[in-house]
């Protein structure tokens, strides 16, 4: 654990700020929002996780030629996505002023897609560094 904590020190940090952010009752503000605003937050918060966990895997190997791409793939990817879906059910389950939003779950998905091709283009300015 201590390796990825080294490692990924941002990334770290943003996941225990999501689960706060996710578990946490919010305070009442008064102030009027558009409908949906709540998915716009999701959107944002997992493109800015999955986005740092792309650039956090390429600047931890950017000495190392041979990187396996599928571990970045799987890190950045499919690890949010099971993430979100553990914190939608933690907030029907484990509070009792939140409920799991499968719409949340939806938005936290197309924030990872929109962090995609971060990725991509992480890859390749690594590609033509090395070239």
């Amino acid at each position: 654990m201590l390796f990825y904590i080294t490692k990924y020190p941002i990334s770290c940090s943003i996941i225990l700020l999501v689960s706060f952010l996710s578990l946490f009752r919010p305070p009442q503000t008064g102030i009027a929002t558009f409908h949906g605003w709540d998915k716009v937050a999701h959107v944002g918060m997992y493109f800015v996780l999955s986005g740092m966990l792309w650039w956090e895997f390429f600047r931890a190997h950017r000495h190392d030629e041979n990187i396996p791409l599928w571990h970045a793939r799987i890190g950045a990817t499919l690890c949010p996505l099971l993430f979100s879906g553990g914190m939608e059910i933690a907030q029907e389950f484990l509070t009792a002023h939140r409920g799991g939003d499968w719409w949340d779950f939806v938005a936290n998905a197309v924030g990872v897609a929109l962090a995609m091709p971060v990725g991509y283009l992480l890859l390749q300015s690594r590609k033509k560094k090395n070239a």
